[in-house]
């Protein structure tokens, strides 16, 4: 998942949401506030208000949200087959059932999928929801009209290579799913993949009911499975939920639902949003934020206040922002070369830029120590805390360079984390190495364009990655799969780096169903590939956020790093 913006509490493209999401991290969180003991049994009441700085123009068409494990505001509209626990602590980051009755059976070596829905699911409208109607949800989700989500179960699905939605004169369903029943619904994938249970808690496996489906305007007003539906928006400005009286606890262990109803409030600018939560004034004091972290004024001032600090939620989302090499391009098809800016690299500097070490931790591995499963302890190319100049420069005339060289460094103007400051560092600390960086700063859109396309990529960029779900699947294979680069744009293997044995690799993992012995392969593949210098990890986001003083139960979501929102309460 690309970040900036996947976070995606609404959509994607996080990481705070509009900046970052996830999972793994320490953290604090809080099950009581001032005004009593938090109890789940009866915590049923009040409207929780929302402060977001999002806009979230594009609205809530399930099928065209990036989120990580359902994310925030949408998990609370739609369900699908499975969810992340709703716990906090480590146990947060596994997968469970949601509307089917475990996380799937896989057989023939993890490419065929089956899940049996549990009895008494039913819609907003209160009609049964069915098989049919999450086959169809995830079959419009492969509709040109509806772009926008993760790209997986067109790789994964047998015939979704090719597949257009169900739209349009003679279209057909998508037979690699098939529904033998009302509650079973069976998925046959073209390789093997044992992290399909994560992939079923992305918001496209939500089901909607073809009789209700208005194609691109359906995400004005969906059809929800969740506990809440919208009972107004308005593009920009604010959202309404109320209860949706045809859901139950029975049936949905992972949702608290407490609040009676929640009003967002989008498009307010971050200095706004801390500084309301702060004050917790007057309906403030039931607000929470699902997509603005404290700056580092508001930190200085939060830690000099131990009762502000008490309504503090701390963590990281499983995201690395790193220096990417395109090996197609001189000097970097040179490994010295690439090494050599591994160790000139000032991680101090870059922590500073970022706003601190309660912002910013270094970080020597591309996956990042959030990502606790799947993570294991290098670093191949020892720099210290602020560099190691002269080790970069005697590798440079190894390479043939003994003057330095001139490179570009292309960087995205509109990302607060790997933008000018934190390019600026670089081009301080590479200069002392004898390399000297040519900035290019890219708009967003022209970001996306130019660096995700092979033909037009630089040479060296600095960018960031996050993980889908806490796996180290969704990390290293778009990033080092030679099968996943793309040439006609949204590619993101920016090394190009193809590898047939680390292919296979890849393919060997995602046989194994088991997720712990899964993620020690990927720690492993990981700790390979960083001898080649095909990367430079630099740091990973801290996350450190705000909750009113009325809120209860604002612990921490490790999948996302973020308050899971289904389970707060005001009451």
């Amino acid at each position: 998942m690309l970040r900036p913006a996947r976070i995606a509490l609404f959509t994607a493209t996080a990481v705070a949401l509009t900046g970052s999401l996830a999972a793994c991290g320490a953290g604090t969180g809080s099950t009581a506030s001032s005004s009593g003991a938090f109890s789940a049994a009866n915590c049923q009441g009040g409207t929780l208000r929302v402060l977001d700085s999002a806009k979230n123009d594009k609205g809530f068409d399930p099928a065209v949200l990036y989120t990580s494990g359902g994310g925030a505001i949408p998990r609370l509209l739609f369900r699908t087959l499975t969810t992340r626990q709703s716990v906090p602590g480590t146990n947060g980051t596994k997968v469970v059932p949601d509307l089917a009755t475990d996380t799937g059976t896989p057989s023939q070596n993890a490419t065929v999928w089956t899940y049996h829905l549990k009895s008494g699911l039913k819609f907003a409208d209160g009609t049964a929801i069915t098989s049919a109607d999450i086959k169809y949800g995830v079959e419009r989700s492969f509709s040109p009209q509806l772009a926008g989500g993760p790209p997986y179960l067109r790789d994964w699905l047998v015939g979704g290579a090719d597949y257009q939605g169900p739209y349009g004169s003679g279209a057909k369903d998508l037979t690699s799913i098939e529904t033998p029943d009302a509650s079973t619904i069976v998925f046959h994938l073209r390789k093997s993949e044992g992290d399909f249970p994560y992939l079923a808690a992305e918001t496209q496996f939500a089901p909607v009911p073809k009789a209700k489906d208005t194609g691109k305007d359906y995400n004005a007003d969906p059809v929800s499975s969740g506990p809440y539906t919208i009972a107004g928006f308005t593009k920009g400005k604010e959202l309404d939920l109320v209860r949706n009286t045809h859901w139950s606890r029975s049936t949905d262990q992972q949702r608290l639902a407490c609040p009676d109803r929640i009003d967002i409030s989008l498009g307010l600018s971050s200095a706004v949003i801390n500084q309301r939560l702060s004050a917790s004034v007057g309906q403030d004091a039931d607000a929470i934020t699902t997509d603005t972290s404290l700056d580092a004024p508001t930190l200085a001032k939060v830690s000099a206040d131990p009762a502000l600090k008490q309504r503090v939620v701390t963590g990281k989302f499983p995201q690395i922002f790193y220096l990417a090499f395109n090996l197609k391009k001189a000097p970097f098809d040179n490994q010295l070369v690439r090494e050599a800016l591994s160790y000139a690299v000032d991680r101090t500097a870059l922590v500073n830029a970022e706003g601190g070490t309660q912002l910013a931790v270094p970080s020597t591995t591309f996956t990042p120590e959030s990502l606790t499963a799947a993570h294991q302890d290098y670093d191949d190319f020892p720099a210290g805390a602020t560099g190691n100049p002269a080790k970069a420069k005697q590798l440079l005339a190894q390479a043939g360079h003994p003057n330095g060289i001139t490179v570009p460094l292309a960087y995205d103007t509109d990302d607060t984390n790997t933008g000018a400051p934190a390019a600026t560092a670089l081009q301080q600390a590479f200069a002392k190495a004898g390399i000297t960086l040519q900035l290019q700063p890219l708009s967003d859109a022209d970001f996306g364009s130019t660096v995700n396309t092979p033909a037009t990529e630089p040479a060296l960029t600095l960018t960031s990655w996050g993980a889908d779900w806490p796996s180290g699947g969704p990390f290293l294979t778009p990033i080092f799969d030679g099968r996943q680069i793309v040439t006609g744009g949204g590619n993101f293997n920016l090394a190009q780096y193809n590898d047939p044995s680390v292919n296979a690799q890849i393919d060997k993992i995602n046989q194994i169903t088991d997720y712990a012995a899964a993620q020690k392969q990927w720690a492993a593949l990981d700790a390979q590939l960083g001898k080649l210098a095909l990367t430079v990890p630099l740091y990973e986001e801290a996350t450190s956020v705000l909750y009113g003083s009325h809120v209860k139960n604002a612990y921490l979501d490790q999948w996302r790093g973020w308050y899971d929102i289904a389970s707060v309460s005001v009451k």
